[in-house]
């Protein structure tokens, strides 16, 4: 998605000395500016960071912000999604819509920050299927999909995900500021 564009990305392993950084924001937005600010304070460059979760209709929208914790503080993959296939089956004949969100958090030394998100609409299955991906993919399927985010290949997953398309509205902004005017 960025080649050609003289980017220069570095990961975290470059700054090993980076603070961790506590997601205790209240929204996706708040937890990926949290983490892009100190990172980007810290190491006195720009810093790209994310948050995403899945959200449920029938859970009242969880779990949310909460979605890598939302069995326990040290859940597992397979803890969490054991947990939301017993939640959503407590309530039988409930709606099983859900969404993926992903906001990125571009943030400057200065504490300046640019959001681009990205949002893909499905449905959760009873029976997980699927040995790609992790988190929740073994039970999402995207809405005009048969196959759940673990049985697709990582390019067509990434194609259609919430964070592919939150990259690609990163992508778009960094072309129109590159483009001559």
């Amino acid at each position: 998605m960025f080649t050609g564009s003289g980017i220069i990305f570095l990961d975290l392993n470059e700054f090993p000395e980076c603070p961790e950084v506590e997601e205790n924001g209240t929204s996706f937005s708040e937890n990926a500016d949290l983490k892009a600010r100190a990172v980007a304070g810290h190491t006195q460059r720009h810093a790209l960071a994310d948050d995403s979760g899945l959200v449920v209709d029938a859970l009242s929208g969880a779990p949310g912000v909460r979605s890598a914790r939302f069995s326990g503080p040290d859940a597992t993959d397979e803890q969490n999604l054991q947990h939301l296939v017993a939640s959503l089956n407590k309530h039988a004949g409930a709606n099983r819509n859900a969404r993926f969100e992903c906001v990125l958090s571009l943030s400057d030394p200065q504490g300046r920050s640019q959001h681009f998100s990205g949002t893909v609409h499905g449905v959760i299955i009873d029976t997980p299927r699927g040995s790609n991906g992790f988190g929740y993919d073994p039970v999402f399927v995207p809405r005009g999909e048969h196959m759940t985010f673990a049985e697709m290949p990582s390019w067509k997953k990434d194609q259609i995900s919430h964070r592919g398309r939150a990259l690609a509205a990163f992508a778009q902004t960094l072309t129109r500021r590159q483009s001559p005017s």
